[in-house]
């Protein structure tokens, strides 16, 4: 879990921690195993409203609809079919705006509120079956999951508040899908190992594979941004498994040509492992069979490189170019690590983005923080102060943590370092980074088929039904930025086909 390493002694430190909080709103953990089945009230109750995506035009709100008194044995309300929408407006006496969900009557509703002014305060209430919404609530953490501000939190079903922020400053250049940790062949989210009490969560019989469902959701809900670009940043596969990451690849092409229009680095799921299902593939660098490297980065490739995308400067690390399991701290390679460095220094002021799997500091954490969290400590110093060094550099984009995260270190303050929530589970989704010329905007956008939205809402419940505190972001911030930075040097990509 976070960082995919989540261990029982990591556990037992966990448990101890969430014992001493009131965790309210949330799934009591002694039903988690109740027999469904059980005599409802017939009643809906709407819950865990969350303000997914605030752009200065546009905003995403979710909530889910279960029977009150009921038990799915995951430790949620069975889910109930209800109507969902959103009355919103300038003055919370006013809500004079309606906003339908993208879908008919359904569990999982998603609402996207359109033609909003920047800068403005809005008010608005999400409501089912004639009842409002209830937040998701942050206990183990502070966090607010439904506004910019506090306003509503006394009130029962609010309204809520935000505040559009203003646009990336200068001229619309082109779009970037950022997403990460797809663990293509993984068939139960959230196992915690050594602690058969804290349950897997597997995907509803008869249903596609959810990392499937996720995935391709994920290429088809992100043409409505006509991104130019997508960087996956590691964990394509469960266990690097050859059919999994070819999958992975094929679902992948649905968005473009792969070194052309996608590009992809190693997680350390994605690390060379031994026995049968990898004999086929090349003796890894550092141990067993390395299928990644053969499907991704096939003859004699670096599994590390370099690109230029319309102007924008890409590198694109292995975070575990290094001998391991894949439960410790990520690395790169002596040779890597120099190779890095010196393509830093050679493109000091073009602007510039780093995409790789581990994070260089995970801060802010509902649950333990321990070294396998992010890059090696001795090494992310350096990195950070490589980007101290280097103008161009705007941007980290990590995954591994499957949380939404936005830090900013004060030995680099220039650059936004991004962790993105898990393509694969709750919230499931990806961020798009529109890119302007003198600043940029990146915003999360929960994946949003029908069979995505159920699979999400249903993954929540991993770690006792308190995975939403770490992985949705504490705050609007954690998964909606606006900075500002020179892009003046990029341009428009051209169209395929064009002259």
């Amino acid at each position: 879990m976070p960082g995919c390493d989540f261990t029982r002694r990591d556990m037992l430190r966990w448990t101890a921690f969430a014992a001493a909080a009131p965790v309210l709103g949330l799934a009591d953990p002694s039903r988690a195993h109740a027999a469904t089945g059980a005599s409802g009230t017939g009643e809906i109750e709407p819950v865990n409203l969350e303000l997914v995506t605030l752009t200065e035009d546009r905003a995403v709100i979710t909530w889910y609809t279960g029977e009150a008194g009921t038990n799915d044995g995951l430790g949620r309300m069975v889910p109930a079919p209800a109507d969902g929408e959103v009355w919103y407006g300038t003055d919370p006496a006013r809500l004079k705006n309606v906003a339908g969900d993208i879908s008919g009557k359904t569990p999982y509703h998603h609402v996207e509120l359109t033609d909003l002014e920047p800068g403005r305060t809005y008010y608005y209430q999400a409501r089912s079956a004639g009842k409002s919404a209830a937040p998701m609530q942050f206990t183990l953490i502070s966090g607010n999951a439904v506004g910019t501000s506090r306003h509503g939190f006394g009130t029962p079903g609010g309204p809520f508040s935000f505040t559009t922020p203003q646009p990336p400053p200068g001229r619309y250049l082109f779009s970037v899908v950022l997403c990460n940790d797809l663990h293509m062949g993984e068939t139960q989210a959230g196992l915690v190992g050594g602690q058969p009490q804290y349950i897997g969560i597997t995907q509803t019989p008869g249903l596609p594979p959810y990392p499937e469902v996720m995935l391709e959701s994920l290429v088809h809900d992100v043409k409505r941004f006509d991104p130019s670009y997508l960087l996956a940043a590691g964990d394509i596969s469960a266990e690097a498994v050859p059919a999994d990451l070819s999958r992975a690849g094929q679902l992948l092409d649905g968005f473009g040509t792969y070194r052309e229009d996608y590009f992809l680095t190693r997680g350390n799921h994605d690390r060379a492992h031994a026995g049968d299902p990898y004999s086929s593939c090349r003796v890894g660098r550092w141990q067993g069979n390395d299928c990644f490297h053969d499907r991704y980065f096939p003859d004699d490739e670096l599994t590390y490189f370099s690109t230029d995308l319309s102007g924008l400067h890409v590198i694109g690390l292995d975070t575990y170019d290094k001998p391991g399991g894949g439960g410790d701290a990520g690395g790169m390679s002596t040779e890597q690590f120099a190779w890095f460095r010196s393509d830093l220094a050679d493109h000091k002021d073009q602007p510039t983005i780093v995409f790789g799997h581990h994070p260089l500091v995970v801060q802010k954490s509902a649950f333990p923080v321990k070294p396998s969290n992010s890059l090696d400590a001795a090494q992310a110093a350096s990195v950070l102060e490589a980007y101290a060094r280097t103008p161009g550099v705007f941007l980290h984009h990590a995954g591994h943590t499957h949380r939404n995260h936005h830090t900013i270190s004060p030995t680099a303050p220039r650059v936004t370092l991004q962790e993105v929530a898990a393509a694969k589970e709750y919230p499931g989704g990806f961020s798009i980074l529109r890119l302007h010329t003198e600043g940029f905007a990146l915003n999360f956008y929960k994946s949003r088929s029908d069979h995505a939205r159920e699979w999400s809402e249903r993954s929540r419940q991993e770690m006792m039904g308190t995975w939403s505190q770490f992985a949705f972001g504490n705050n609007v911030t954690d998964r909606n930025t606006v900075a500002k930075a020179d892009l003046s040097g990029l341009h428009r990509p051209k169209r395929h086909g064009s002259t």
